[in-house]
């Protein structure tokens, strides 16, 4: 198959790849000639395990290529995927769909035959039928079919969420695109993974609805884990038991600073946003997002509760700035809201992250970036834990100790324990719901 790949940012670029694995022949088209000429010499512009080698792989054998130019690209495509960005629209929540609606004209007028024009990017319901809408509006005559085809993808963990998905969702009402799209996938049904057809509503909400319930998942967790440090309970062994529970299971049961990402925040403001406006509150997603709000929040008290009730003159190190481990991605990371309020407190701080700094030094200004946990722990009063990477598992906590003015440490991702902390020499350890 034929597959034309509109954007390529995480999701375009992850899935274009990957479908070139597939052995379908993609091209994959971005407006940003700077973002093109990185891929055309071999370079990928965001960081994900593995992403880098594939791509090499399949440029190698001919089935992958990058380019300018939609028109080219679109020209005799079997299918046409949106993987544009939507994020938040300022000041109301809605997911922005410009940059949907903008790609929908421009393949309309590119289309030389059938094809399949495939959103991928997360978009409301309603959304599919409006991108059919705006190609008729332009392109009267054009034959095409329009699906929905939501992505699931982890960062950190996306090649093999392509490979080996917990389910694929295709919603439309076309027998004729069901085919081309079951052709698309032909890999994944023959390794027996399962496919879902829908209608295209039902395939936009899947996308929403299973994200808000993440979402929720670690919120109450996180709620859990502040009523746990009131009564003396341990949030972990709370949420191992219970995750031991089939109806529950442990995924998204870890205590943590909020959650953060690409998905999370902006789905849970359009799912809210959604049901505002169809007189049916999302009263649950809603809470989700101001208390995840308020625990970011509360993070910040518990470092300067730490320092003893302020921070001002002190040398904080941080490890970890990404939202998660894995992954280059800033966006609404916790450490977005916690450092600066650090720095407004009157601290120096001092940041370790393995691949965040790329995107962090300009998010995060009047900040020292340093390459190792132990430099960045010299003469430091405190030392935070936000993002739990493989580097800051293992370290050494009486080289630490011995290395700060003062050791203190906020485990913010519950990797060590109080007892490991005091053995090393920590004078004070404080970590979430323990």
């Amino acid at each position: 198959m034929k597959i034309a790949m509109i954007g390529t940012g995480y999701v375009g670029l992850v899935s274009g790849v990957c479908f070139s694995d597939f052995g379908h022949d993609v091209v994959c088209v971005d407006k940003d000639p700077r973002k093109i000429e990185l891929l055309t010499e071999g370079k990928v512009p965001i960081y994900e395990p593995g992403l880098e080698d594939l791509m090499a792989k399949n440029v190698a054998a001919g089935r992958l290529s990058f380019t300018l130019d939609l028109g080219a690209a679109v020209a005799g495509a079997d299918a046409v995927f949106i993987a544009v960005g939507t994020p938040t629209r300022r000041g109301d929540g809605h997911a922005d769909l410009t940059y949907v609606m903008a790609a929908a004209e421009e393949i309309a007028t590119a289309l030389t035959g059938y094809a399949v024009v495939v959103t991928k990017s997360t978009v409301p319901v309603g959304t599919n039928r409006a991108v059919a809408r705006s190609i008729r509006k332009s392109r009267p005559g054009a034959e095409f079919d329009v699906a929905s085809n939501p992505e699931f993808l982890r960062e950190g963990a996306a090649i093999d969420d392509f490979m080996r998905p917990d389910r694929v969702v295709v919603g439309t009402t076309s027998e004729r695109a069901r085919e081309v799209m079951g052709e698309i996938y032909r890999p994944l049904f023959l390794r027996e993974f399962p496919v879902l057809y829908t209608d295209l509503e039902t395939a936009e909400m899947i996308k929403y609805a299973a994200n808000a319930f993440l979402a929720t998942k670690i919120t109450f967790i996180n709620e859990i884990a502040q009523l746990c440090e009131r009564v003396g309970a341990d949030v972990k062994e709370v949420a191992r038991g219970m995750g031991l529970d089939g109806r529950i299971g442990n995924k998204f049961l870890h205590a943590g600073p909020g959650y953060g990402g690409s998905c999370f925040p902006k789905d849970t403001q359009a799912l809210a946003r959604m049901g505002q406006d169809n007189a049916c509150p999302m009263q649950i997603t809603e809470t989700v997002i101001k208390v995840n709000d308020e625990i970011k929040r509360r993070m910040i008290d518990k470092i300067l509760d730490l320092c003893g009730g302020s921070v001002n003159g002190k040398v904080v190190a941080v490890l970890g700035v990404t939202f998660k481990p894995n992954t280059d991605d800033m966006r609404d990371a916790p450490s977005l809201t916690i450092v600066p309020a650090l720095i407004g407190g009157g601290a120096k701080v001092r940041l370790v992250d393995p691949q965040g700094r790329a995107e962090g030094e300009a998010l995060l200004p009047g900040v020292h970036w340093m390459d190792d946990a132990y430099k960045a722990a010299q003469k430091a009063d405190c030392l935070v834990i936000l993002t739990e990477w493989n580097e800051f598992r293992g370290l050494d906590l009486g080289k630490l100790a011995k290395k700060m003015a003062s050791p203190r440490m906020a485990d913010l991702r519950n990797i060590y324990s109080a007892k490991d902390a005091k053995k090393a020499g920590f004078e004070a350890y404080v970590s979430i719901g323990r």
